[in-house]
């Protein structure tokens, strides 16, 4: 019986693990929409973690951070300056909107090596910030190795509405693409019920295409996760590489007069 239950016990806190440790690459802008009377400078915190748990894992230097404006690319690792988020290093730029568009901030990050999963992870994350009005180009590509390319406007949501998004990697859709989903717990206020909900995942249909309707206002993180068709050495060992493709877009609370 003391072999059974100690079975079980373990058993629990293998789920409890495998439910818990969702990675995310995080760019979190200060503002997703820019109006006429907001400041012009938009604040960006880059990071690595567990949004939902808050828990930081350090972020060494992005290999490259760039935003696409109104089609143009500009290098913007030269403006990233040290940071901590969730007590771990992180990185932040200041941003300043100068014209009315839209602005698709991305980050490619160092592979950073994972023990307890015995694989290195690549986090291609984006957001899309629009400014002055400007409501068209939200769903350009961005070219990065994968991405997730929205369907739905990545920002003016109503939390409840339903955002949708293709997975792609290599520039075409990954059918049947699983895409984890986490909510970022910045005041730590959201508690989940169980362990299943602190990471949910949907899965994309033969043509790449997701769907989730998030239930909180508040940032959300999607990632896609994909193995590299390629592998990186650690300790003379050829080692899997987690290609995620992550977006990260803000729901807002429905208001009543």
């Amino acid at each position: 019986m003391k072999k059974v239950l100690f079975v079980f016990a373990f058993a629990g806190c293998l789920l409890i693990a495998a439910q818990g440790f969702a990675h995310f690459g995080m760019i979190i802008p200060s503002d997703s929409m820019v109006m006429a009377d907001d400041s012009r400078s938009i604040e960006l915190n880059l990071s690595f973690s567990h949004p939902f748990e808050n828990i930081g894992m350090d972020l060494e230097k992005p290999k490259l951070f760039m935003v696409f404006e109104n089609g143009q690319q500009k290098d913007l690792a030269p403006e990233l300056a040290p940071s901590k988020v969730m007590d771990h290093k992180a990185w932040k730029a200041s941003y300043s909107v100068k014209r009315p568009g839209v602005y698709m901030f991305c980050m490619e990050p160092e592979p950073y090596w994972e023990p307890m999963e015995d694989c290195f992870i690549i986090h291609y994350t984006k957001t899309v910030v629009t400014a002055f009005g400007v409501d068209d180009g939200w769903d350009a590509e961005a070219g990065l190795k994968t991405e997730i390319v929205p369907l739905s406007k990545p920002y003016a949501l109503y939390a409840g509405n339903l955002f949708q998004g293709i997975v792609k990697l290599n520039g075409k859709p990954v059918p049947y693409a699983e895409v984890e989903v986490e909510y970022y717990n910045q005041d730590k206020k959201a508690a989940a019920p169980t362990d299943y909900m602190i990471t949910q995942t949907v899965k994309a249909d033969e043509n790449g295409v997701f769907s989730y309707a998030a239930p909180k206002s508040g940032w959300w993180g999607f990632a896609a996760l994909n193995t590299a068709d390629y592998q990186l050495e650690k300790d003379g060992v050829q080692k899997d590489v987690e290609l995620g493709a992550v977006i990260w877009v803000q729901f807002l609370p429905w208001n009543e007069k």
